[in-house]
């Protein structure tokens, strides 16, 4: 189906959005884009992405900067695992590549949490390498244009649409094919509310056709969700605070956050002298946190590792959770 790309080809000529990284020819550039909205819509992350190539303007820049700088300018985002892998790909850049930013879809599946998708976009942008994308944008596209209920998120799905992509790639225009499909996923594909009047394919939609576009696409069966309660004691003399960097193996690893509790159900004390302050449920993917926040007002601080103790007013300095930053907002202990 050599029109099926011709067609969502100049549809994009027309209508792509004007993002700054497709004003660069810098595989380092487009690299950060894509992590960054891995997970993340692009009216979201488009101040993270100026801030990241602001602050570090090279691949050197970036593999010489402290984790935690890092982390920060993360704050928000989510899914911080994805800030610590561009840090340490940064730094094999530097050590494994010279510094020189792979351009090759194999050389960048060598890169820390560069899958195929990414190295897919980075290779066919930058190099107009014949890989084709598929991310959820791509897999809605494909499922509604072609009535494909194979799982989007199984391993047999991800195959099968990754064979579908490639059929229909424009090998010589691999780049612009690639943005073009994920652009109508974007902007006219929605999920919800598909403008399908206005699609560049829809003469060739088979679910258009036939009323069914919301049907598609197929996804298994969610992963349980998992209830958590944390209790977290906020010990501080008013003017100073105990913080700690939290450990590998959990969620918001390498983040700043108070000395906590975790219960089996919601707790109703946490011993003498201590109160509650406020409590907040915060949604993750597979995880429902219901976090009750304890004040411990103390003479004098102390602390165990790997605890540290910090100004209240420095707080703002450290990376933190989303929900600390929530919790810090609107708790009347911190903006009574």
């Amino acid at each position: 189906m050599a029109d099926f790309s011709i067609l969502i080809q100049e549809w994009y000529r027309l209508n792509k959005r004007d993002l700054p990284w497709r004003h660069s020819n810098s595989a380092y550039n487009v690299w950060i884009s894509e992590i960054i909205l891995q997970q993340t819509k692009v009216i979201q992350g488009l101040d993270y992405y100026l801030k990241f190539v602001s602050n570090f303007p090279t691949i050197h820049d970036l593999a010489n900067a402290d984790e935690d700088a890092v982390l920060k300018l993360w704050q928000g985002l989510g899914y911080y695992s994805r800030a610590r892998n561009l840090h340490f790909a940064a730094k094999q850049v530097v050590n494994d590549f010279n510094g020189k930013f792979p351009v090759t879809y194999k050389d960048l599946m060598m890169l820390k949490g560069v899958g195929e998708y990414t190295a897919s976009a980075v290779s066919s942008i930058i190099s107009n390498l014949p890989h084709a994308v598929v991310d959820g944008n791509v897999f809605r596209v494909l499922s509604r244009c072609f009535l494909v209920d194979t799982a989007i998120n199984s391993t047999k799905g991800k195959k099968e649409f990754t064979i579908l992509a490639n059929s229909l790639l424009d090998v010589n225009n691999a780049g612009d094919h690639n943005q073009a499909i994920m652009e109508i996923g974007a902007l006219v594909c929605k999920p919800k509310n598909p403008q399908c009047e206005t699609c560049p394919i829809n003469s060739k939609c088979l679910s258009y056709a036939n009323g069914t576009m919301l049907n598609y696409p197929v996804k298994e069966k969610k992963v349980k969700v998992r209830n958590r309660y944390l209790n977290y004691i906020v010990t501080t003399d008013k003017k100073s605070i105990v913080i700690k960097k939290r450990g590998p193996k959990d969620i918001w690893q390498g983040l700043f956050d108070f000395p906590l509790v975790e219960t089996d159900k919601p707790a109703e004390e946490m011993g003498e002298s201590i109160y509650l302050d406020k409590q907040i449920k915060h949604i993750l993917s597979h995880q429902h946190i219901y976090a009750s926040f304890w004040i411990k007002e103390v003479k004098a601080l102390s602390i165990e590792d790997p605890e540290q103790i910090v100004k209240m007013t420095d707080l703002e300095d450290y990376a933190l959770p989303q929900l600390l930053v929530k919790y810090l907002n609107t708790s009347d202990y911190f903006n009574g």
